[in-house]
């Protein structure tokens, strides 16, 4: 059918109205707000986060300087001593005690073990094997050329370790190892016993071994971790040992011995101003030293992926970080060690620290701007549903009869003016069906305006329902209605004025207590289509004539051309 075809085409306006929705614009600057303040808390809390890395950092570089400056100190006395023997070797001192201890000795080296001393209070006695010890090893080497003159600058040397070992001191012990098979230790007893197997285990440790010109060509100071022996107290050393070469000739090894417990010491005096966080130290593959966390079973530590993890990090620079979980591990490696000095901090520590309180106070007052934010959210939105009530209630009363709810004259006219202008450019059809209660000004004089009131209220309802979405009915007058069909042929049209009809012939109003009544209605028909006028105006006056006719006719019925008298 043609009226099927309709379009119905919303204004400009309309669709304006429906875009700047005042809800959706509170709700899209309510998430946009939410958004920034939400980002710029994040960003204030990253600002904070980077802030307390690179304070911790800068307390490790601190950490580290300081144990640096303590370990140095050890470094520096080796370079003294090997100074001092390199002076000594190449200008001897011409005391006739030290060439009566270098006679001596040619009456002693082919001894198993001998024992060379000037003055035991003064210097370290020389402790010594036989020549025949010193040919059975390639490493080891007496050259009678060079033997006696090394023998005069042990003794010089010996007396300056005497001095080093009557002061206060970090080191265990410092000792100086001959190639030529002899030894000088700030830890010799005065008779000793057990000088082959000590010379023996001196002259096997990596730290003696490996300083050879093949295995140390920049002659540097080097660390190393021995294994524990009886010498040592049965406990792990960390030695410093730095070979001496004099005119292109290897002559031995100057090393001093760190214990484990000397290194923790070193390192709580580092960390002393420092305490937060748990300091560890590593030598260079890993191997945990000393820990500022006490006791033991408090100290942080790392599975085989984590510390992989580690590895991998400290690889790549000499500093920097690196998370694992809930715990930042922050590291710089020594100067005057070959080793790491880590920083571990928790999560856990972080939250009671300076760091923890503001981050918490930047969290408190993000979540008090939100809660404000949102109860302002809720209080604007309730004002703006509000306001669209009250809006939608004034607009509906302003375009509706408040009694029959249908539309009133003035948005009735307004209507159809409209969707007669947009039929005409469609070329559909448009029929107007004008409607009148038979017989009303009786109702109200026999029955009261109450009943009348009801009269009209059914009707209309009766003439609302039997419409289509895009049908128009309004009320006009006092007891006249006025419908209007786009889309809709004047035959269509007549149906639908009799359908109406019908329904309200067939019904009965209660208008009082156990009082009905019967009513009917006239129905006058017209079209676009007869004359080609859309004009709301003449066809709405063209359907009012065909209604009196109908009322003349008898009334209760429908007509809908100008010689029918149906």
């Amino acid at each position: 059918m043609q009226r099927d075809t309709f379009v119905v085409r919303r204004s400009f306006f309309q669709w304006l109205q429906k875009r700047s929705n005042p809800g959706l614009i509170v709700n899209s600057c309510f998430i946009v707000v939410l958004i920034f303040s939400t980002l710029l808390t994040w960003r204030e809390v990253v600002v904070l986060e980077e802030a307390y890395i690179s304070s911790q950092r800068n307390h490790l570089e601190t950490v580290a300087s300081s144990l640096d400056r303590q370990l140095q100190f050890g470094v520096d006395k080796a370079l003294f001593f090997r100074n001092s023997m390199r002076d000594a070797l190449q200008k001897p001192l011409a005391f006739d005690v030290l060439h009566q201890a270098v006679d001596r000795f040619d009456l002693l080296r082919n001894r198993p073990a001998w024992q060379l001393a000037v003055d035991k209070e003064r210097t370290l006695p020389i402790n010594g094997v036989s020549d025949a010890f010193v040919e059975k090893t390639v490493l080891l080497n007496r050259d009678d050329e060079r033997i006696r003159n090394e023998i005069s600058a042990a003794l010089e040397v010996g007396y300056l370790l005497r001095l080093a070992s009557s002061t206060v001191q970090n080191e265990e012990r410092i000792i100086y190892i001959s190639r030529a098979g002899f030894y000088l230790s700030t830890d010799t007893p005065a008779q000793s016993d057990d000088i082959i197997t000590r010379y023996y285990h001196l002259v096997t440790q990596p730290w003696f071994t490996q300083q050879s010109e093949r295995n140390n060509r920049a002659r540097a100071v080097r660390w190393f971790i021995s294994t524990a022996s009886s010498w040592t107290g049965n406990e792990r050393m960390i030695t410093a040992s730095i070979p001496i070469y004099f005119e292109h000739y290897w002559y031995g090894v100057v090393a001093m011995d760190f214990s484990f417990s000397t290194m923790k010491r070193l390192l709580a005096d580092a960390t002393d101003d420092h305490a937060e966080g748990e300091y560890q130290l590593y030598d260079s593959r890993l191997n945990l030293i000393a820990s500022s966390e006490s006791p033991a079973s408090l100290m942080n530590r790392f599975d085989e992926r984590e510390m992989a993890q580690i590895a991998h990090a400290i690889e790549s620079d000499t500093e920097g970080g690196v998370r694992l979980g809930s715990r930042f591990i922050s590291w710089e490696r020594l100067d005057h060690f070959d080793g790491v000095v880590l920083r571990v901090h928790t999560l856990h520590e972080g939250v009671q620290g300076d760091f923890g309180s503001i981050s918490i106070v930047l969290a408190l007052l993000w979540a008090l701007f939100t809660a404000m934010l949102l109860i302002s959210w809720l209080v604007i939105r309730r004002m703006v549903s509000n306001m669209y009530a009250l809006q939608s209630s004034l607009q509906w009363q302003a375009w509706h009869d408040p009694l029959t709810r249908l539309n009133n004259r003035g948005a009735l006219f307004e209507r159809a003016r409209i969707l007669a202008q947009q039929c005409q450019q469609q070329s559909l059809p448009f029929s107007v069906i004008q409607i009148d209660l038979d017989h009303f000004k009786s109702i109200n004089d026999r029955f009261g305006h109450q009943a009348g009131d009801k009269v009209l209220s059914h009707a209309a309802g009766i003439i609302a329902s039997g419409l289509r979405e895009n049908d128009v009915a309004g009320r006009v007058g006092g007891e006249e209605f006025c419908v209007v069909l786009p889309g809709v042929a004047l035959p269509e049209a007549s149906v639908v004025a009799e359908r109406i009809r019908a329904r309200i012939d067939s019904k009965e109003i209660l208008v009082k207590k156990s009082t009905t009544l019967h009513i009917t209605a006239s129905f006058g028909v017209s079209c676009a289509h007869e004359k080609g006028n859309y004009n709301f105006e003449q066809l709405q006056s063209i359907a009012d004539t065909r209604l009196y006719l109908a009322k003349q006719g008898g009334r209760n019925q429908v007509i809908w051309r100008d010689d029918d008298k149906k």
